[in-house]
């Protein structure tokens, strides 16, 4: 069913037109995500919809009766009700209802020994009316409802009779996100819903909106939310609208696709014209081809015209390289304890190979850039230690842009940091990060945060280190500049340790993902999608360990090896044997790989030298196997060692 249909709609500012020709329709149990570059419309086209912005030409229409949520962007609830009163106000006809309905049962009750009358029918006939509307909208499922949301968004039954004024203004977002879930809508307009929200708050809203009733029409700029949820992305661009049928990766494939083939049929078309505007000037002036001239004339006058394809509007040009190969061993910290007077996490263990990629993941709080901070020395270690490997030049992201001195112009900042670079060229690189003519002139103080952003990678990539330590490095920026800095980051030739909540750009940039938690680190080696994979799977095997706790042991099955028969004492001994051999000869293989790796790696250096072509082409495919062997080696190792440890808890008393 469409729910609401835009056909042909315009918007236009006196000579200005912002879009038109645009298109589309909405029905239920639509996915649909809003995309395109700031200042594209975006906001408009959603106000037009919300009937608060008039439309220069067509018309949007919406099915009877359609109720329509929208939650802003900035949005946040001012309310005197506690955060439960706050929630079952959202149902107040409901729970009217359900007062009713007591009401009716009472009436029926009262009249039930009379009950051939014509008014106990009446009575028996109303409740059962009520009933009726009572089932259609869930009436007794409200408070289960109102707990899932809420617990979805972090409040606990602890928070449920705390004032709405008392929340923080991050706190009084979510509630007002939940509160506009609870609500039922046929459609519900979403503008950045993710702001404010951590990465276990982001994954069950996921789940909650693929389930949702009701259609959405999302603008967000978390596009590993956008690929989750969405199963259609409209784009704003060129002044109109096109359509894809599918999540985020497919627009952005499909985008490519039709791109390139507007390219080829243009290029064709060109080609065509030349040729034709070539034989006419030719022969039109001769008396044996005129008439061939003239109806190639008439052609070119037939013809309609392939439009020249407008390109998106110009992205940065982002590009890191090292001065210098580090050693392999890049970072290590051992045993190492972060905060501040107090301790905010213990026994961080990390390794840091050259050419990892590492992304810092965990809760709100936890101390991720504490961490890096601590790694660069401006926070000392309260206990534990960090330790640098050979020829380490370490370049830091720090995202606090505003830690740029406001007083110098944007030339002087990266002159200033490279006072022996040439005029020209400082311009050429700032003009690559999109700094050009005035712009290079303007104050520090006076950029947005995307443009002190792409100044601080400016910096960072001149610098030419070979280890880049990055705090959140996507903040500010917007798409388009994002999958630029991606694509750079892939390309780039040293190591990455970097802290992150752009889902998206993990999963792109990251070979492994490390975890801080208050009571140490641990790491996953792969992307994002496989951490969280892990980590279901973790949750799962200890679901299962505490359901196996809960069962009262046999008398003859005591966890002792003292209560064990010889004989199952010996089974067990020997399936420990079996498990203990398989970890340490998986940590046995990752270090042999790690030998062979680093002796493959001189002996490139060597043959390059030597400018021994296939030797040097042999080396880097048996170095391209022996990292794949190294990986299979860590990842046994890593299965193993959780099979072990599961073994040893469920047989304490079992020792080789």
């Amino acid at each position: 069913m469409i729910l609401l249909q835009a056909n042909d709609v315009a918007r236009r500012f006196a000579d200005v037109t912002l879009y038109e020709n645009v298109s589309f329709n909405i029905q239920t149990n639509d996915r649909i995500a809003l995309v395109g570059r700031n200042g594209a419309g975006k906001s408009t086209l959603i106000s037009q919809i919300m009937k608060t912005e008039p439309i220069s030409a067509g018309e949007i229409t919406r099915s009877r009766d359609l109720r329509v949520g929208y939650l802003e962007q900035h949005v946040s609830i001012d309310s005197d009700r506690s955060i439960w009163e706050e929630m079952l106000h959202v149902f107040s006809d409901t729970l009217a209802l359900r007062e009713k309905a007591e009401v009716a049962a009472e009436r029926v009750a009262e009249l039930s020994e009379d009950w051939e009358s014509k008014e106990y029918q009446n009575a028996l006939s109303a409740y059962d009316q009520i009933q009726q509307q009572l089932a259609e909208s869930n009436a007794y499922g409200v408070e289960s409802e109102i707990r899932t949301v809420l617990h979805g968004f972090q409040f606990y039954e602890e928070d449920y009779d705390r004032p709405v004024q008392s929340l923080s203004g991050g706190q009084k977002t979510r509630l007002a996100l939940a509160r506009i879930l609870l609500m039922s809508y046929d459609l519900l307009i979403l503008d950045e819903p993710t702001n404010h929200l951590d990465m276990q708050t982001l994954n069950w809203l996921e789940g909650y909106l693929r389930g949702y009733r009701g259609a959405l029409l999302i603008v967000s700029h978390d596009r590993y939310f956008l690929n989750r949820v969405a199963n259609q992305v409209i784009e704003l661009r060129n002044n109109t609208l096109h359509t894809y049928k599918g999540n985020y990766d497919f627009y952005l494939k499909e985008k490519a696709l039709r791109m390139e083939q507007e390219w080829k049929e243009y290029q064709k078309q060109q080609i065509e014209i030349e040729k034709l505007e070539d034989f006419v000037a030719k022969n039109i002036v001769r008396a044996s081809t005129t008439k061939r001239a003239q109806s190639r004339r008439k052609k070119l006058e037939k013809m309609d015209r392939i439009e020249k394809p407008k390109q998106d509007a110009k992205a940065p040009r982002i590009e890191f390289s090292a001065s210098r190969d580090s050693g392999n061993r890049v970072i290590e910290t051992r045993d190492l304890t972060i905060g501040y007077e107090e301790p905010i996490a213990k026994t961080i263990n990390m390794d840091l190979r050259r050419q990892d990629a590492i992304a810092i993941v965990g809760p709100n709080g936890v101390g991720k850039t504490t961490f890096l901070k601590t790694i660069l020395q401006q926070i000392p270690a309260l206990s534990g230690e960090v330790i640098f490997g050979s020829n380490v030049d370490i370049g830091y992201y720090d995202q606090n842009v505003n830690q740029l001195d406001g007083n110098l112009t944007v030339l002087e900042t990266l002159w200033q940091a490279h006072d022996t670079t040439d005029e020209w060229k400082v311009r050429s690189i700032l003009g690559s990060f999109l700094f050009s003519g005035e712009t290079v002139e303007k104050k520090v103080s006076m950029l947005s945060g995307g443009e002190k952003a792409r100044l601080s990678l400016a910096l960072l990539a001149t610098d030419h280190d070979n280890t880049l330590l990055l705090d959140e490095p996507t903040n500010h920026l917007d798409i388009d500049s994002k999958e630029v800095l991606e694509e750079a980051l892939i390309d780039y030739d040293g190591t990455l340790l970097f802290v992150s909540h752009d889902r998206y750009f993990i999963n792109r940039t990251a070979t492994n993902i490390l975890e801080i938690s208050p009571e140490g680190a641990s790491l996953y080696l792969g992307d994002y999608d496989y951490y969280i994979e892990k980590k279901r799977e973790l949750e799962e095997i200890e679901a299962l360990r505490e359901q196996d706790s809960q069962v009262e042991p046999t008398p003859t099955k005591e966890m002792s090896q003292n209560q064990f028969t010889y004989e199952e004492t010996k089974a067990l001994k020997k399936d420990l044997r079996k498990l203990q051999t398989k970890v340490d000869e998986a940590m046995a293989e990752s270090e042999a790989m790690d030998a062979l790796i680093t002796k493959l790696e001189a002996d490139m250096i060597t043959a390059n030298e030597a400018n021994d072509q296939p030797e040097l082409a042999d080396l880097n495919k048996k170095l391209i196997q022996a990292n794949e062997r190294q990986t299979n080696a860590l990842e046994t190792w890593e299965e193993a060692s959780i099979e072990l440890e599961a073994f040893m808890e469920e047989h304490p008393g079992i020792e080789i």
